[in-house]
């Protein structure tokens, strides 16, 4: 079993930045494809992006390209979301998940953490 938990959302105006943690618990963090995904009022919730256990980026929504970056340190058990040239739009509860190796879905989520954009 692995816990993860999200940090660092908050309230800041657009055009602004933050950064998001999600610490992991357990020693096999380092195993496994993570995640960010973002869900807003009234939406789906939605991949933003994914890196494999060696840090190889495998996706990046669109909707944030030249803006979000994901990295990881697998020697404190965390992984990160960049976010700068925060948008409106971007306001959502942002979640981390976590891949097992042979997996085609995603385990564990943490519980989210809320990023809030003002215009």
């Amino acid at each position: 079993q692995v816990q993860l938990v999200e940090s660092g959302g908050g309230l800041v105006q657009a055009g602004g930045s933050l950064r998001l943690s999600c610490a992991a618990s357990g020693r096999t963090f380092s195993t496994y494809n993570m995640g960010w995904f973002r869900q807003a009022p009234g939406k789906e919730r939605e991949f933003v992006t994914g890196i494999t256990w060696s840090g190889v980026i495998t996706y990046l929504s669109d909707s944030v390209k030249g803006r979000f970056s994901i990295s990881r340190d697998n020697a404190k058990n965390t992984v990160y979301l960049q976010m700068n040239s925060l948008k409106p739009e971007d306001t959502a509860v942002y979640y981390c998940a976590a891949q097992r190796p042979g997996r085609s879905f995603y385990d564990y989520w943490g519980q989210g953490t809320q990023v809030t954009v003002s215009s």
